[in-house]
């Protein structure tokens, strides 16, 4: 299993939800009643959101002369 370090930016709603965001993946929003229930959440919205993405790419490279290559980068 891939692990990754990421970073959330949460606030407290006027509702009592704590509502928040993954920081490197800006489209990956959730909230929860608790910090807990959030940061799962926040889990369930990356992965919707990459598989989104990867089938995105997938479309996009159908019957394309392409080369997929896998690449570390360091930041």
């Amino acid at each position: 299993m891939k692990r990754l370090e990421l970073t959330i930016m949460v606030e407290k709603g006027e509702n009592g939800y704590y509502v928040g965001q993954i920081v490197e993946y800006p489209a990956a929003l959730s909230q929860g009643l608790t910090m807990e229930e959030l940061e799962s959440n926040l889990k369930d919205a990356l992965k919707l959101l990459l598989q989104v993405q990867n089938e995105q790419i997938k479309q996009e490279y159908t019957n394309r002369k392409a080369v997929k290559r896998k690449v570390t980068f360091a930041i």
